[in-house]
């Protein structure tokens, strides 16, 4: 596919290219990835500025999304990327095998510099959720800072860069500065910008508040790095923007449902013309269920069949650092997994089921809405709660996705609306999504891709 870059996207291309460190705060769905590899690319190949590039990103984003996003477009497919993932037999193996990208997951970014000692051979790094950077006491953030005098070039990607506060903000620009701007130590930054808010008995300060001024200070202290697109900064970009996130199963969970969608294909009648559009939806059910990471027995039991698509919609969540997100679910057992994995996390989590909890999310208090598209498509105003839809598992109804859409999208909303979608790799789920990229003749659509799948799974077993 040809990339024909929005105004905003060229804009952050360039900067990349002029600054040798900069942070780049775009809301997510807005093309991030394609725009840096694009700098990467002119800068390696075109500016002969850089050697070795090393992606630092969320465990699930590092599997699949920088080399789906890689190869989806023509001027980005020649790089090659090498994934420092899995043991660390693996790891060491990628580290050593020639590529343009090594993309490793944040988790072992100390690892990584243990490894290298003062052989450090990345001279760009690119930090995608530097937020996941923000805490100066973490051990990723002390590493990365160490070898900081040998990268040349950095560019930190995210969506809200201060999630919980200003405070957020130094570590990630001291990653980017050397302190320059913010103070060489977290101490300082404090002292300067923020004053006692929360003390004990004993005296002890339990929390700061910003002190009054200090959000236009720190802002102009760092617009010369920073690029911060806020939606009056992308207003030519569609009212909606569809984001796909591809998820990478692991070679388990890639076992478990190829044998299972072998098992069941080989049950369908030996004539294609014989399989009904009823068990044709059977299958597709069921293969739908499998990609989600759990499937229903016939007596109605949940059989959990791995996490990773999971584990990608909590790296999403994460992501959104606290934007509220209507999340629609498929089947019952997503619903409680989803549930279940949201348990941990600090957020205000509501299903979908009176109108006050309509209310409340129009009114701000709730940062996940959980519903079913059946339940909700219809009838109900939620564009005052926030801009982000999130599905969890896909449906085939196209009127039904459409409406549910449009809880969002609708007049009122003073936002952007970004719909994101968790896409199983090599499932029925990207079938799903290019029968909704359609429009029409799902129905059609449906058989047809189901056929294709049936007929390739069979010659693999004659």
């Amino acid at each position: 596919m040809e990339f024909k870059p929005h105004a905003y996207q060229a804009h952050c291309i360039r900067k990349i290219e002029e600054i040798p460190k900069v942070g780049l705060f775009l809301d997510m769905g807005l093309g991030k990835t394609v725009t840096t590899l694009t700098a990467v690319k002119d800068l390696k190949y075109n500016r002969f500025e850089v050697r070795k590039v090393l992606v630092i990103a969320p465990k699930k984003v590092a599997e699949g999304t920088w080399t789906k996003e890689k190869d989806k477009w023509d001027h980005t497919r020649m790089l090659r990327v090498s994934q420092v993932l899995g043991s660390q037999a693996k790891r060491i193996r990628a580290l050593n095998t020639p590529a343009d990208l090594y993309i490793i997951n944040r988790e072992n970014v100390a690892w990584l510099v243990d490894y290298y000692r003062n052989a450090w051979p990345f001279d760009m790094v690119v930090v995608d959720e530097s937020s996941s950077f923000k805490s100066h006491k973490s051990k990723r953030f002390k590493a990365l800072a160490s070898v900081g005098g040998h990268i040349g070039r950095m560019v930190e990607l995210t969506g809200t860069p201060s999630p919980n506060g200003l405070e957020d903000l130094w570590a990630q620009m001291y990653l980017l500065d050397g302190g320059e701007r913010l103070g060489k130590r977290y101490t300082q930054f404090r002292e300067r910008y923020f004053q006692p808010d929360r003390r004990g008995s004993d005296g002890m300060v339990y929390s700061y508040e910003a002190k009054p001024g200090t959000q236009e200070s720190i802002l102009q202290k760092i617009s010369d790095i920073c690029i911060s697109m806020k939606a009056e900064d992308y207003l030519q970009l569609p009212d909606v923007t569809y984001h796909q996130v591809p998820v990478t199963l692991d070679a388990k969970a890639e076992k478990a449902y190829r044998e299972m969608e072998r098992k069941m294909v080989l049950d369908l009648p030996e004539d294609e013309e014989e399989i009904s559009v009823a068990s044709a939806a059977a299958l597709s059910n069921k293969l739908l269920q499998l990609a989600n990471g759990a499937l229903y027995d016939e007596d109605h039991n949940v059989h959990e069949i791995h996490g990773c698509k999971l584990e990608a919609f909590l790296e999403l969540i994460e992501s959104l650092q606290g934007k509220p997100a209507l999340v629609f679910y498929n089947f019952q057992h997503d619903r409680t997994r989803i549930l279940k994995g949201l348990e941990k996390t600090k957020l205000r989590i509501r299903e979908l089921k009176t109108t006050q909890d309509e209310d409340d999310w129009n009114a701000g208090k709730i940062d996940i809405l959980l519903t079913h598209p059946a339940s909700s498509a219809y009838g109900l105003n939620l564009q005052q709660g926030g801009n982000h839809v999130v599905w969890f598992g896909l449906t085939w109804n196209y009127e039904l996705y459409t409406q549910a859409n449009k809880r969002l999208h609708r007049q009122g909303q003073q936002e952007k609306v970004i719909i994101h979608h968790l896409v199983c790799a090599g499932t029925r789920d990207e079938d799903v999504m290019k029968a909704l990229e359609r429009k029409e003749d799902v129905q059609e659509w449906v058989m047809q891709s189901l056929k294709a799948r049936i007929k390739k799974i069979k010659e693999e077993t004659r």
